[in-house]
């Protein structure tokens, strides 16, 4: 009997998963804050003069087939080297590819981004990005089990799905906005903020409600994702440390998520490479995303190279499937700071 019911439980928990994307919910990160152009097309080029990053996510290992997510991205300035100037302009271009569970529902999508930040003082600006680009959709019918498959007393693969899919793959136009307002502390300033840094952001993607089914486009549009962010790095007193709170809100359609926590950031030796000072840095962090999971966070930081590793701890209703193992990612990031 208990065999039996921790069956129905892992069916239980595989249809949760799929269910996921019947509501076609965008890919997200647990370490989203550094994949920028996912979360706001307004963070082109607004706090870095050149900004590479590269992604990888895998979940749900323990309950299904995982999920697996790569997204890599490339955003800069295009008039730095212009030394008076009202404004910045910048842009970038992003990437992602996405694989879930046995039907191989797969997603990909291109975007190109252009922002523009302008200059209220030494430390203030305001932005406005917009993203456009293709995305595309494709489902393997062959890989899923349907209930026709079963003869009575098991599965048979040989015997037909009976399932229709009038469109296995399609693409469509994208497009998304949004306005940042970032803040970085001058540095020649007299009077010094333990406030380095304040980001607070604004966007939409899917602006035009692109058709996304595999059975009748006509009747299922792409819901418009909101994401709303606010993010600062906040410099102890007398020491080498810091601590880099955050919280990110993500709405699209009936899918909610809510990520906070905070990195606490402590500065290592400077290491001299070929005559050049490179800082050293490493953090670990503690976020939460509401009723899902726990994100651990590590990043180590070597000039203009960092890495970072997160593991998302699993506590919603899924646990005793789970075992509390949710997921992990990683990131690579090439990063020029504003000078």
């Amino acid at each position: 009997m208990k065999i039996l019911s921790r069956q129905i439980l892992k069916c239980v928990a595989i249809l949760a998963c799929t269910c996921t994307m019947s509501y076609a919910q965008d890919v997200h990160f647990s370490q989203i804050e550094y994949s920028p152009l996912l979360l706001n097309p307004a963070l082109s080029g607004a706090n870095s003069t050149v900004n590479g990053v590269l992604n990888y996510r895998s979940q749900w290992n323990s309950v299904a087939i995982p999920y697996k997510t790569i997204a890599a991205s490339v955003d800069g300035r295009f008039n730095d080297n212009k030394r008076k100037k009202n404004g910045i302009i910048a842009g970038g271009i992003s990437f992602f590819n996405d694989q879930a569970g046995d039907l191989k529902i797969t997603s990909n999508s291109v975007n190109v981004n252009l922002a523009y930040h302008l200059i209220l003082d030494e430390s203030n600006k305001i932005g406005l990005g917009i993203s456009t680009g293709f995305g595309q959709r494709s489902i393997d019918p062959y890989g899923g089990r349907w209930t026709s498959q079963y003869n009575g007393t098991v599965y048979n693969s040989s015997l037909p799905s009976n399932e229709v899919l009038n469109i296995p793959s399609f693409s469509f136009f994208d497009a998304g906005a949004g306005l940042l307002y970032s803040y970085q502390r001058d540095k020649h300033a007299s009077v010094k903020s333990n406030f380095s840094n304040i980001n607070i952001g604004l966007a939409a993607y899917h602006l035009n409600r692109p058709s996304n089914s595999f059975l009748n486009q006509a009747d299922d549009k792409l819901y418009v994702r909101w994401t709303a962010f606010v993010n600062s790095t906040i410099s102890i007193p007398n020491s080498k440390g810091s601590i880099l709170p955050g919280i990110y809100f993500q709405k699209q359609g009936p899918a909610m998520e809510i990520l906070y926590g905070l990195y606490y950031k402590t500065q290592l030796s400077t290491r001299n490479s070929g005559g050049i000072h490179q800082p050293t840095a490493f953090s670990i962090g503690l976020f939460n995303r509401f009723k899902d999971a726990m994100a651990i966070k590590f990043m180590y930081e070597l000039g203009p190279y960092a890495a970072g590793f997160c593991y998302d701890l699993n506590i919603s209703s899924l646990n005793e499937i789970s075992k509390t193992r949710g997921g992990f990612e990683f990131f690579l990031r090439f990063n020029l700071a504003e000078k």
